[in-house]
């Protein structure tokens, strides 16, 4: 069964048309990830799938629910996380004070056995506990900011470009983490610039560009595919 299914969706931003008519789904238990240039629609998409952004037209499903118009604020409640591009922490808070933040939905009495779930999936952070966060490594604070989004346990994880600005040694470690999550049985849908490891990753992709999909399929298919390889991975 598809946990989220997007159904021909549009989205502008003013005049211009961001999203034209795309549609794809995410089955329980998946990765599913969408690649592509910038500009492709990648973020929007999430962005929308999220409710920061409206569609013009088309549906969303969220659990077999329509979603269309339920304000971002509430998608945490529903069981989304947004892990958003550029991180996002709040810079002055302890990274305990971050986790904790993360767990607003959650009964008061399930915070700090999630807190230690937490730093028991990311050691580093238990040895950063009370540390402001805005003082952490890039990859310190990707790590911080993915179990903030873990902190509501979502049955859907959402992750924008997690590897950004990060050294390719800290690109492994979170690429190894969101294994571990898949492992885990976390259903994931992830927007990421390289290609070459999100489809290493991945059970499925779509492959965005100017806003419609133009490829889909099985990510290790994608990942041997000549057009793919000529354009995203450099070979």
């Amino acid at each position: 069964m598809s946990l989220l299914e997007i159904r021909d969706i549009h989205v502008f931003y003013g005049a211009i048309h961001a999203i034209k008519g795309i549609s794809f789904n995410v089955n329980e238990g998946e990765i599913v990830t969408l690649i592509g240039a910038n500009g492709a629609g990648k973020s929007t998409t999430l962005n929308t799938v999220v409710g920061l952004l409206k569609p013009r037209s088309g549906e969303i499903l969220f659990n077999g629910k329509n979603i269309n118009g339920v304000s971002a604020n509430k998608m945490v409640s529903l069981g989304m996380a947004l892990c958003p591009e550029g991180r996002r922490i709040f810079q002055q808070m302890t990274v305990r004070e971050n986790l904790e933040m993360g767990g607003f939905t959650r009964n008061k009495t399930e915070i700090v056995p999630s807190v230690e779930e937490m730093f028991t999936r990311f050691p580093r952070l238990r040895e950063r506990e009370n540390q402001i966060a805005g003082t952490l490594s890039g990859g310190e604070q990707q790590m911080l900011a993915m179990a903030r989004a873990l902190m509501s346990k979502p049955r859907l994880l959402m992750l924008d470009e997690p590897s950004m600005g990060l050294a390719p040694i800290l690109v492994e470690q979170i690429f190894d983490i969101i294994r571990e999550l898949h492992e885990a049985g976390t259903t994931i849908l992830l927007v990421e610039q390289n290609a070459q490891m999100a489809l290493s990753v991945a059970d499925r992709a779509y492959v965005l560009e100017t806003g419609t999909i133009s490829m889909s399929g099985d990510a290790s298919e994608l990942l041997e595919n000549d057009d793919v390889r000529k354009a995203y991975l450099g070979s």
